[in-house]
């Protein structure tokens, strides 16, 4: 099938390069003359595991293209996919101008019988709104829209294209879902459900389906907030629930909470569409609050390890991007974090594998280190703040003896208790019992005051 994509960002790109893995020819267009050139020259404007590989090898068997040319590119299509930026407005909702100017631009070039399918996330009634575009555009042409969300998570979106739980096909007429469907035929051959709906219905999925996820996240750090009042621990309790069937293992681990490109701006525009439309989703109000406190309430957590008096301490960052397996940092909780540090006197360095590139152009006066145990030198407190696999395997014996204090805060509970403090750390994590002092381990605040704790102890989290 001959399919454009209009978009080359990250859902765009990917979509595009695996729909080619599957067999179709596809273009790739973006107005970005910078980023269709870097691509054709093979560089990668973005960072994810495997795509590189994935679009070397469909250019070389000739089913993937990078063209400037969007209209051109358009007048040949069976399927037209719109992947454009939906950013979010001033109340939450999807600013969808973007993909109606795409439309818009498309309208005059579209081949008769043509589906334009749109892949970004939009708000619910959109599809409708395009079909009066390009009606209004081109008078008499027979043609359709349809809605087709994506499902991709940074860092494993090839896995989430290739081997999706479903694909969620929104047609109002037999010719878009047909179409669609003979478009994924190779995904269904393997098993993969697909389920057709309306477009109003698939629009809900998407945001509905994000929503949900996010109040997962948000539920857990709630209940690894009660685990460290009662002396819980957040992994068997997490297990027991995830176990249920009915409730699911995934989403239930602590963090300082969710950041991304996805779940702030799809609860956002949830939450608008319930204002909207007179039905409100109060959980997802609530939600996106407490998101938002949470990153500046671990933030003072870190700030009262160094005691009275901040001014001057050195906290070492490792992890910018929002995720392990990314170098985006679009509401990461580094984002939120590092500026109140940095407003309390702190000095502060970081570390991540692939974000620091992004990060420089959001954060100002942070000292950026290629190794994390550079990063870590004279730290008087190290933050993990993301999961990358990279820190799971930190020498802490190496670390300990790089720092000037002794303080491991662990946003993502990387590690055990154990295995931290047997290296002279103290170890303030989410959601387990506070960690154990070292023997003969003492604690020194910043004014300089040494306060030393009975041996075995709990110390405070």
């Amino acid at each position: 099938m001959q399919v454009v994509m209009i978009g080359a960002g990250y859902v765009g790109l990917t979509t595009g390069a695996c729909l080619a893995e599957i067999g179709h020819s596809v273009i790739c267009v973006d107005v970005d003359a910078a980023r269709i050139d870097a691509l054709n020259r093979g560089e990668m404007p973005i960072y994810e595991p495997g795509l590189e590989e994935l679009i070397a090898r469909n250019r070389t068997a000739g089913r993937l293209h990078f063209s400037k040319r969007g209209a051109s590119a358009a007048a040949e299509a069976d399927a037209v996919f719109l992947a454009v930026g939906t950013p979010a407005r001033v109340d939450g909702d999807a600013d969808v101008s973007y993909i109606e100017t795409a439309a818009s631009n498309i309208a005059p070039v579209l081949k008769p019988n043509a589906v334009v399918v749109v892949k970004s996330t939009v708000a619910v009634g959109t599809c409708r709104r395009l079909r009066e575009i390009i009606a209004d555009g081109r008078a008499g042409l027979d043609f359709s829209v349809a809605s087709n969300p994506e499902f991709l998570r940074e860092g494993s979106a090839i896995q989430d294209f290739l081997h999706p739980d479903r694909i969620v096909i929104g047609a109002d007429d037999r010719r878009a879902s047909a179409r669609l469907e003979d478009l994924y035929q190779p995904l269904a051959e393997r098993g993969v459900p697909i389920i057709l709906t309306g477009t109003a219905n698939a629009e809900l999925v998407k945001q509905a389906a994000n929503a949900f996820l996010a109040l997962k996240i948000g539920f857990i750090n709630d209940v690894a907030n009660l685990c460290e009042k009662v002396g819980g621990e957040i992994e068997a309790v997490a297990r027991g629930i995830g176990l249920d069937k009915r409730i699911g293992k995934d989403f239930l681990s602590p963090g300082p909470g969710f950041g991304g490109s996805c779940f702030p701006k799809d609860t956002r525009a949830f939450a608008a569409a319930g204002r909207k439309y007179q039905a409100p989703q109060a959980l997802i109000e609530t939600l996106i609050l407490e998101n938002e406190r949470r990153k500046i309430a671990l933030a003072r957590r870190v700030l009262s390890e160094l005691g009275d008096r901040p001014q001057g301490a050195s906290i070492t960052i490792l992890g910018l991007a929002f995720k392990a397996n990314t170098d985006d940092v679009r509401e990461a909780p580094a984002l939120t974090m590092i500026p109140i540090l940095q407003g309390a006197g702190v000095t502060v360095r970081a570390h991540d594998p692939q974000a620091m590139a992004a990060a420089r152009l959001r954060l100002q006066n942070v000292s950026f280190f290629d190794c994390p145990y550079s990063a870590s030198r004279g730290a008087d407190v190290v933050l993990v703040l993301t999961e990358w696999d990279q820190y799971r395997s930190l020498d802490l014996r190496e670390m300990s003896a790089l720092m000037k204090g002794k303080t491991l805060v662990d946003y993502r509970n990387l590690f055990t208790p154990g295995e931290v403090t047997r290296h002279g750390l103290r170890y303030v994590c989410l959601g387990r019992p506070a960690s154990k002092l070292p023997v003969g381990a003492a604690i020194v605040a910043r004014g300089g005051k040494k306060r030393k704790l009975a041996l075995g102890a709990p110390s405070r989290l």
